[in-house]
């Protein structure tokens, strides 16, 4: 009897042991019966037919495709401006004066130089200038007309001296003159033939090539003074204004032709060996964004360099830009598409898995089933299935309670 008041007292204080272990049971018998039955939760989407592209996504710099730029020539002063920024301009028209009065000045005296050496030159060519030559034929007639005398002198005392009227001393004497006085003509006359030596005529080629080069830089500066539009375009930079000062070198205006813009894209390191010239190019701008400007790849980097942050190779395009909307020197939104099929057998991205080869799990009578795929093209959400699977075919994304997924699987679809 004291036995059993022992064994009933000892449950009844310790009854929450019993309910315990019952609770184990019971979750253990359901997850047992859970185990052999279990059916996972899954997302699908369905094989269709659809356009796929892949994508170079970048950045690039928009440039003028046509571009002039004016620069002070010297240090002077803003004279006039004729037009404003914006503003359309033609071929040869006027754009802005700069001072060019010690320009001019400058111009006059190379000019100045320039027919000083002429004339030195030519009296080079001549044998010397008017006055020179005037005094030379006066002392070649003189010296002429004396050697003619000396020559009738000598030859009168030689008749005289074969009559003995003239001694041998005075015939001497004769010849002696005669021989001077043609010594006298021929000197003259070598003069007037190459008065000026090799060295002196090198010297004054010398002296009229530097004018020349003078007058043709002052022409030059007096020139850049007076700024013209090359083309027709647009003048979209005029950081300058009228009466002031500009060191030379200043930037002074800017013109470009808008009807064509040339777009600098910068292609990451790793995406440079997809790009083939001809590839489509789309360009957007965040100041337009329901504007989209189509080139093509016009180039292939010829080096990797760094640009900000990163390696980069440089691309461009020329797009057309009739409207005149797109602006230089903006920053820009670059698409580059390597590829792009139409019409073709397309599912997510996440639905292709791989091992040893891609493979898709297709749901056939509520269960997964492998199915092996060949791929073409692929991008961030898409990839084309060329063979594996047919149209319209149901294939697993992810499980709801994530998961792991495998061949025979039971699986309820979720939409």
């Amino acid at each position: 009897m004291a036995l059993r008041e022992n064994h009933t007292g000892f449950l009844g204080r310790h009854h929450w042991l019993l309910w315990t272990a019952g609770i184990i049971a019971a979750v253990i018998v359901l997850a047992s019966f859970m185990s052999r039955g279990d059916v996972v939760p899954i997302e699908v989407a369905t094989a269709q037919r659809s356009t796929i592209r892949s994508v170079i996504s970048t950045n690039g710099k928009v440039e003028p495709l046509e571009n002039f730029e004016a620069h002070a020539p010297v240090g002077t002063t803003v004279k006039k401006l004729l037009v404003k920024e914006g503003v359309h301009v033609k071929k040869g028209q006027l754009l802005l004066q700069l001072n060019d009065a010690e320009a001019r000045s400058q111009a006059a005296r190379a000019l100045s130089q320039v027919r000083a050496s002429q004339a030195q030159s030519s009296a080079i060519q001549s044998g010397g200038n008017r006055e020179e030559l005037l005094t030379l034929q006066a002392q070649l007639v003189t010296a002429s007309t004396a050697r003619d005398a000396a020559k009738r002198n000598s030859q009168a005392l030689q008749r005289l001296q074969q009559q003995g009227a003239a001694t041998a001393g005075e015939v001497k004497e004769a010849q002696a003159q005669l021989e001077r006085a043609s010594a006298d003509l021929s000197l003259l006359e070598q003069k007037r033939k190459d008065r000026y030596s090799p060295p002196e005529i090198a010297q004054v080629d010398a002296k009229q090539a530097e004018a020349q080069a003078a007058y043709a830089a002052a022409a030059d500066v007096l020139r850049q003074l007076n700024i013209r539009a090359p083309f027709d375009g647009v003048v979209y930079s005029l950081p300058i204004h009228q009466g002031a000062y500009v060191n030379p070198g200043d930037l002074v205006l800017q013109e470009a032709a808008f009807s064509q813009m040339l777009v600098r894209a910068f292609v990451d390191e790793p995406d440079v060996g997809r790009l083939v010239p001809g590839q489509p190019i789309e360009v957007t701008w965040d100041a337009m964004p329901d504007h989209i400007w189509h080139g093509t790849v016009s180039n292939i980097p010829a080096t990797v360099k760094l640009h900000g942050t990163r390696n980069v190779g440089e691309t461009t395009c020329i797009v057309d830009n009739h409207d005149f909307k797109l602006l230089p020197n903006v920053n820009v939104g670059v698409t580059i598409v390597t590829a792009e099929h139409r019409g073709v057998l397309t599912v997510p991205r996440e639905a292709v898995r791989m091992d040893d080869k891609p493979f898709v799990y297709q749901i056939v009578n509520q269960e997964l089933r492998r199915r092996d795929v060949q791929t073409a093209v692929s991008n961030l959400t898409q990839v084309e299935v060329t063979a594996g699977i047919d149209e319209n075919a149901v294939v697993a994304l992810a499980a709801i309670n994530n998961k792991p997924l495998h061949d025979g699987l039971a699986v309820k679809v979720i939409h």
